[in-house]
């Protein structure tokens, strides 16, 4: 009976970890340094780049009537000869990108 017992609380110890160790990595931020890559991702989609930056702490941003906490970065395009400064918002838990603008 007291090894069915132990048996049976390893397991619900094993189980209660596995779901606190997923529920903790689910609303984890994304570190800049991979927020970054996923927005460079993004870009060479369109073309190649030249260079990139992000700000190493979030932002509390709200667009459209939303909060948001994001990472703000750039990167620089060459377009038709001519290098175009583009700026950035990722959102720091998903990876999405939220906005971009260019810059002049």
């Amino acid at each position: 009976m007291r090894l069915t017992k132990s048996l049976a609380a390893v397991g619900l110890g094993a189980l209660v970890g596995y779901v606190a160790a997923k529920q903790f990595n689910e609303h984890q931020n994304l570190s800049p340094e991979k927020a970054l890559k996923v927005a460079k991702e993004a870009f060479k989609r369109q073309g190649p780049i030249s260079g990139s930056w992000i700000h190493m702490k979030t932002e509390e941003i709200s667009l459209d009537d939303l909060p948001y906490t994001v990472y703000r970065g750039g990167v620089s395009r060459s377009i038709d000869g001519t290098t175009k400064q583009f700026e950035f918002y990722i959102d720091s838990v998903t990876g999405t990108i939220i906005e971009v603008s260019e810059v002049s």
